[in-house]
């Protein structure tokens, strides 16, 4: 056995580990560490087949902030996990439905690529040889040239969906005094400065 076969067998092991730890452990904080856990191993896996760019991607996206904010939502909450845990029986038969189209579907790529392996030289962009092409530049190349339209569509539905999740959560209170900023645009001496007069022996 190879070291390179030695590390795919560590990572995949630690990763399917704690992949099921996600959903078995009682205490959602440790769910949120071992999905940490997971997404490290993925990103072995991704560096043992030369994605070095999606290995990256995966710390720094989903680990450094996916994951990260989770853990932090998750602690900083108050959340009554027994309530949310009662109804887990009523939503069993939908998860395990959806499930079970998952497996289908990973069966289905794996089998039609182990059944059909011309399928894979027939792609349209193939993958170049890592001497002539790294897979960072090979990916870009793809990424911000055939596929640049679907790139920005991508980004400007991103935009929309923060802004969207921003208006529907923010709340004003009363009783807070704001900035107006029109209002302070639009002042004139006559309207800042208020002249009071005062009669002598009196005061404000």
């Amino acid at each position: 056995m190879g070291l390179q076969a030695l590390f795919f067998y560590m990572f995949a092991f630690v990763a399917v580990a704690s992949a099921f730890m996600v959903i078995a452990a009682r205490n959602p904080v440790y769910s949120v560490l071992f999905l940490i856990v997971t997404f490290f191993n993925a990103a072995g896996l991704f560096l043992l087949t030369g994605a070095e760019f999606l290995a990256m991607i995966l710390l720094v996206v989903y680990v450094g902030a996916v994951a990260v904010l989770f853990l932090f939502v998750v602690m900083m909450l108050d959340i009554d996990f027994t309530a949310l845990r009662s109804g887990i029986i009523e939503h069993a038969p939908v998860g395990a439905l959806v499930g079970l189209v998952l497996a289908a579907e990973l069966i289905i790529v794996v089998g039609g690529s182990t059944l059909s392996p011309e399928i894979a030289s027939n792609a349209a962009h193939p993958i170049p040889p890592i001497a002539e092409r790294t897979n960072t530049a090979a990916l870009g190349d793809v990424l911000y040239t055939d596929y640049v339209y679907f790139f920005q569509i991508a980004g400007l539905v991103l935009l929309v969906a923060m802004i969207g999740a921003i208006v529907l959560t923010l709340r004003h209170r009363e009783g807070i005094k704001r900035q107006d900023i029109s209002a302070q645009v639009a002042r004139t001496p006559a309207t800042a400065v208020e002249v009071v007069k005062v009669k002598p022996g009196q005061g404000l």
